[in-house]
């Protein structure tokens, strides 16, 4: 529970009629309004879950908040990240988010930091916030957003978001888990898809950012239960709650100092990989691909590697569908040796990673291809526009 010094913290006749529907339940009142007004809660991210959460917590009459972003709007985000909007798309994202704050309250202070999150960085810019707030999406930041707290003992509010499935929970509160007792070790990179790769239902992330926004004011009004020691987990395709326990880690190593957490995650080492991997297999520009098409070639067979409901979005004329986990299997390298034939192989996906894994895999059958660069993406930019790009 903070503890501020509310003495000096007046509301004006705005807050009044402002804040009415709060000062008349009994478990905020006057004194939590105040406690509201004197909070200052920093945000990790303006995305899916930053965007509702920014403006419940704005709303709620959070009185300083911090914003930490460095990407820019895209019109892809606006299916989700709803703090934005059309007339922003390719402005940065922490302006239209202040925006948007001062339009539903003008009284909030808004500090914002154009910068990506490190180890350099993190310490400087959380210590001044009483809660932390991580709506980040990658690994290695949310290490990093979990040591900092541990180390100047701040809690950490706690979402993610997959496809039709969200968590939360409250880090490093009243001697409570923190990440690492959820999360001892990162997944191998690639393991878990980013949301550009596995898509995620828009809705989601606006009830997971609420659920945030509500442990939030919960901790500066000292009331109720908090999400701390308990991972909460929602299934929207089921509409199904669960709850699981978690507790701190006995055994777990002390945080000391905030490290390379890319290089603990093993970022540098994938990507090191897959560059080793994409060296070993030869590509083509999307141009050569038109030119070989246009020339009316048909000694080759282009292997479209993505899932089925992206080829029913977008497809190269004349590519074959067998997705990537197919050729994982065993099942789809049998079938591309039944559509080779003798011809040569181009592979494609999204963007090329995932065809180059799938040629990859194929090498080691015996399989040679060509992996197509940039992908479908590329196709669509460079050669195709009116294709759809998603």
């Amino acid at each position: 529970m903070l503890n501020p010094n509310l003495d000096d913290i007046q509301l004006t006749k705005d807050d009044y009629e402002r804040y009415s529907r709060h000062l008349i339940l009994p478990e905020v009142g006057l004194e939590g309004q105040k406690r509201l007004k004197s909070a200052s809660v920093l945000c990790i991210g303006t995305g899916g879950l930053g965007s509702p959460l920014l403006l419940y917590l704005a709303a709620a009459g959070i009185g300083r908040i911090g914003i930490v972003d460095f990407d820019i709007v895209d019109t892809s985000n606006l299916q989700r990240q709803v703090i934005h909007g059309t007339s922003w798309v390719g402005k940065p994202k922490i302006e239209s988010a202040k925006n948007r704050i001062h339009e539903i309250n003008p009284h909030c202070q808004v500090d914002l930091y154009e910068t990506r999150l490190s180890s350099e960085n993190a310490l400087d810019i959380i210590q001044p916030y009483d809660i932390v707030v991580d709506g980040t999406d990658n690994f290695p930041t949310r290490y990093l957003v979990n040591d900092a707290c541990v180390l100047l003992d701040k809690p950490n509010v706690y979402g993610s978001i997959f496809r039709f499935e969200g968590q939360a929970t409250v880090f490093n509160y009243e001697g409570g888990p923190n990440y690492r007792d959820l999360y001892p070790e990162p997944p191998p990179p690639g393991m878990v898809p980013s949301c550009a790769e596995g898509g995620v239902l828009g809705i989601l992330p606006g009830i997971i950012g609420l659920i945030q926004a509500t442990e939030t004011v919960k901790i500066i009004l000292g009331k109720g239960e908090t999400l701390s020691g308990r991972l909460m987990l929602y299934d929207a395709l089921n509409m199904k709650f669960r709850e699981l326990k978690l507790r701190p880690n006995p055994v777990r190593p002390v945080i000391e100092k905030l490290i390379d957490y890319e290089q603990f995650c093993g970022i540098p080492q994938a990507k090191a990989e897959e560059a080793k991997q994409q060296m070993e297999i030869p590509e083509m520009t999307v141009q050569e691909l038109k030119q070989l098409l246009d020339s009316g070639a048909d000694d080759f067979v282009l292997l479209d590697v993505r899932n089925p409901h992206e080829y029913e979005i977008a497809k190269i004329e004349g590519s074959v569908l067998v997705p990537l986990p197919d050729i994982e299997n065993g099942e789809g390298v049998t079938k591309v040796k039944e559509l080779l034939n003798g011809h040569r192989l181009i592979a494609h996906c999204k963007m090329g990673g995932r065809s180059a894994k799938a040629l990859g895999i194929l090498k080691e059958a015996g399989i040679e291809g060509i992996n197509l660069k940039g992908g479908i993406t590329a196709w669509s930019k460079e050669v195709d526009p009116g294709l759809p790009t998603y």
